[in-house]
This record gives C-alpha cells, sequence and structure tokens, in this order.
C-alpha cells in the first residue's frame, strides 16, 4: 500500500519556558494553556483554512494548504497572545515561539511525518518566545504578498537534519510595541548547591532505532549523579523537554536554573557505539571536562552503566574543583557555610601544615553558621588525624575529643552525604578507634556513591587494619592504633 503524501505548509508551536511554569505551577499552567488554545489559537487556525495535527503537551502542530495563510495566522496568533493575561507577570505568561516551513509530508489519519515536519519543529526551537522562526522556501513564498519584514538568521545547523537551514526571523510591521513579545523570562535563581541539567543526547546514528539507548544513557547518567548528594540534579522530565531542539546551554540554564549543562551524542557503526560527552559551566560558557567512550551495543546495558559510572566518576572531582575555584573568586564578605567549606578543600590541596590548619579553621567557621553542615564537620575530624599522623604541630586531647564529636555529627547529620560519611567514618575509626562504627559509615558512603574513589580506599584501609582481605570476611571488633 503506496504512502499518501502531499505539499503542506506546516506549522509547529511550543510553549517558552514550560518546564519552569510547569514547576510553578502545573494545574494553573495546564488551565492557561488549553485557554489559549481554546479561545484564540484554534479558532485561528480554523480561520486560516488550517487544521490541528496534534497537541504535544506543551505546544502543537498544524498544516495549511497556504503557506501564506500559515505565516498570517502565526503572526495573528502571537498578537493575539501579546494582549492576553495582563493581570500575569510577564515571567509567568505564557508565550509561544513558532517555527513555519514548506515542504513535502507523509499523511496518517491522526499524524504527518517527513523532513518538513522536522525542520518546521527546528526552526521552532530557533524562535525567540513570542517570534516567528521561517525557512527560506517559505519567505521565498510569502516576501511578496504580506507585509511583513525578513531578518536573516543565516544558515542554521539543527539537530538531526544532515543540510544546514537557511532562517529568517518574522517582524511584524503593524505591531505597535513589538519588543514586548520577544521578553526573556527573568533567569531562574540558582540553588544553594552545584546544580546540573542533563540533556537529551543527540542520535548521530541516523538509526531511530538507537533512540532508545541515547535516552536511556541520560537516564543511567542523571540516576548516578543524583547520588552525589552536594550536588543538585535537574529531573528527567524536565531536561527531555529539550529533546530534538538545537539550544543555547546558556538558555538552559535560565530557564532550569543550573549552572552545569552535560550534553553529547552517540554514534554507531556496525556492532560498535561512540558516546561523547562534554561539561560545560553554562554561565560563562567554559568547557570544563569532555571525552568519549566506546562499545559493543550487543552488551547495551553493561555499556550504558559502564559509562554512566565513568562519567559520574569524572564529573565529581572536576565539578567540585570548579566550585572551589569560584569560591575562591567570591569576595570573603559573602562567604556562606558551603563557600567556607570549599576554601577549605582548597587549603587541604596544598597538602602543608599551614594549609590543614587553615582547612580545619575554615571547616569549623562552616559548621559555626549552619551546624547542619556535615562536609564540613567531617573534615575536622579527618584532618584532625592527618595532623597527628604527620606530626604536624602538638594535637591536644581537647582537639582530639572536638574532632571526635564532629566526626559523630558527620555521620548522623549527613546520613545522605557521601563524603561526610567517608571522613567522618575515618575519624572515628583513627582518632576513637572505633573500627566496625567507622567501617560502617564508610560502607554507607559507598552504598550512595559507588564511584567515590576516596571512599573506596579507606574502606581498603580500615579492611587492612582489621585483618580483613575481604568485604565478605566476619566483622570482628578490635581497636587498633
Amino acid at each position: 500500500m503506496s504512502q499518501t503524501r502531499r505539499l503542506a505548509a506546516i506549522l509547529a508551536a511550543d510553549v517558552a519556558g514550560y518546564s519552569r511554569l510547569m514547576g510553578a505551577d502545573e494545574e494553573g499552567t495546564h488551565e492557561r494553556l488549553q485557554a489559549h488554545l481554546r479561545e484564540l489559537v484554534n479558532p485561528k487556525i480554523g480561520e486560516h483554512r488550517g487544521r490541528i495535527v496534534k497537541n504535544t503537551g506543551d505546544g502543537f502542530l498544524a498544516e495549511f494548504p497556504s503557506v501564506v495563510d500559515a505565516v498570517r495566522c502565526a503572526v495573528e496568533v502571537q498578537r493575539g497572545m501579546a494582549d492576553r493575561e495582563p493581570e500575569v507577570r510577564e515571567e509567568q505568561r505564557i508565550r509561544f515561539r513558532i517555527g513555519v516551513n514548506l515542504g513535502d509530508v507523509i499523511v496518517e489519519p491522526h499524524d504527518i511525518f517527513g523532513d518538513g515536519v522536522n525542520i518546521a519543529a527546528r526552526l521552532e526551537g530557533l524562535a525567540e518566545p513570542g517570534g516567528i522562526c521561517i525557512s527560506r522556501m517559505v519567505r521565498e513564498n510569502v516576501r511578496d504578498k504580506l507585509d511583513y519584514a525578513f531578518e536573516d538568521m543565516g544558515e542554521q545547523q539543527v539537530k538531526n537534519i544532515a543540510r544546514a537551514v537557511r532562517a529568517y526571523r518574522v517582524r511584524d510591521r503593524a505591531a505597535q510595541v513589538e519588543p514586548q513579545l520577544l521578553v526573556t523570562p527573568p533567569p531562574l535563581p540558582l540553588p544553594d548547591k552545584p546544580s546540573i541539567a542533563v540533556l537529551p543526547f543527540a542520535n548521530l546514528s541516523g538509526d531511530p532505532e538507537q533512540e532508545y539507548f541515547a535516552d536511556g544513557m541520560v537516564e543511567e547518567i542523571t540516576t548516578a549523579l543524583s547520588r552525589i548528594r552536594w550536588l543538585f540534579v535537574i529531573a528527567r522530565n524536565s531536561s527531555f523537554t529539550y529533546k530534538g531542539r538545537a539550544v543555547d546551554v546558556k538558555q538552559v540554564a535560565r530557564e532550569l536554573g543550573v549552572r552545569y549543562v552535560l550534553e553529547g551524542s552517540i554514534r554507531k557503526a556496525g556492532g560498535r557505539v561512540r558516546i561523547t560527552a562534554q561539561l560545560i559551566d553554562a554561565l560563562t560558557g567554559a568547557h570544563l571536562w569532555a571525552d568519549r567512550f566506546e562499545g559493543a551495543l550487543g552488551e547495551v546495558f553493561e555499556l550504558q552503566d559502564e559509562v554512566a559510572t565513568s562519567v559520574a566518576g569524572v564529573i565529581e572531582p572536576t565539578l567540585r574543583e570548579a566550585e572551589v575555584q569560584r569560591a575562591h573568586r567570591k569576595p570573603t564578605e559573602s562567604l556562606d557555610a558551603y563557600d567556607l567549606y570549599l576554601r577549605a578543600l582548597a587549603q587541604v590541596a596544598k597538602e602543608t601544615p599551614e594549609g590543614v590548619s587553615e582547612a580545619i579553621a575554615l571547616a569549623k567557621r562552616a559548621v559555626a553558621i549552619d551546624p547542619s553542615c556535615a562536609s564540613a564537620a567531617g573534615i575536622v575530624g579527618f584532618f584532625r588525624h592527618w595532623q597527628r599522623l604527620r606530626g604536624w604541630g602538638p594535637i591536644s586531647e581537647t582537639d582530639v575529643n572536638e574532632a571526635v564529636g564532629l566526626a559523630r555529627r558527620a555521620i548522623e547529620a549527613g546520613r545522605d552525604d557521601p563524603d561526610a560519611l567517608w571522613m567522618g567514618g575515618w575519624a572515628l575509626a583513627t582518632l576513637a578507634f572505633e573500627h566496625d562504627a567507622g567501617l560502617s559509615a564508610i560502607e554507607r558512603s559507598l552504598a550512595l556513591n559507588p564511584n567515590s574513589s576516596r571512599a573506596w580506599t579507606f574502606c581498603g584501609w580500615l579492611y587492612g587494619f582489621s585483618n580483613r582481605p575481604s568485604r565478605r570476611s566476619t566483622r570482628s571488633s578490635g581497636r587498633s592504633g
């Protein structure tokens, strides 16, 4: 049975910052969007002889027999949206981004497919909130028929389209105050700890069947990063609103409220797959880390697990170092407990008696500001042992008792903090000689973050101290220096 094809003008639209709006008011945003579709969008599409092909949750897809009607409809929808919701704050208003393309499509009863549709969706991703972006083919067909201005955006390389797409912004000359349509909502405030979004990986293999592998890869990495308790990880559902769209990482940072973005791609060749990933500081645009991984596609789950573990293992120290550098650039008068903790880590890295003493002083200041700062409490206990071990200055009994007390606090307050657990556990084992309690804390740290090389190191030391060659050995109690 042959496929039904036809030339059509395709209009693709989505809501700018939809995940942000839903996060602030899920039911209210849904109701407002449905009202816009019912009262403005659907009537305008019908008025211009178009039809809604499908709703996409945060937008819609429509087709028109006339490209002039499609562009005119897009402009009138944006005009209408500019006048709606006057009582709503600008950053909370619903604003559509619209892309229009002219192309050959495959028609089914409830959907349309083909490059013509895909390019319209990519053009929508290039549009500004309240704006319209069209292809060269559309512009050539409407330039002398509609009184709009067309701003050349140049050749755009968009995701999953082999050739570059020439894009144009549509400017409505009839609009009295055009910039109102293009106001970008203010960025979401950053959380009080490092934040990251893992964007959907691009499938460069040309094989749609590999989409599941790419999506599974992102989900595994997101889960692995979520085990790092000092890291705020954006949920998969929010990150996947960017799937299939050409995005600017700085825009992602503004819309999701994150400092770091991880993006990547997969490419299949024969029975093997290559995965690339890069970590970006979205606020500065700096690339912090990049790497690639290869493996046999037949071992799909093992490969996903291996890559996720490797990525999480290397990102943790990379992000921590980036955060340490950020804390150093921050004015000293505005330091909070977390920044003091980061500065303490930087002092430790000097591996000098003065550095460790300063690290302990900074960590104690952090605990004074925030008694629940478990990692800072763990630093005091851990590095008091280091001072004693290396003979760096006299360590009084009062110092030891304070360190043991803070180690216990670190373990109690940091039940879900892998760093606090291994540092507190090591301090208990080496300063209070409570090997079983210390080892239990370190093992809990490893359960939370199996990628922590430091937790594995000190777990091994404690097994050695206890004369246990294997983690399967029966635990025995005992004291040793």
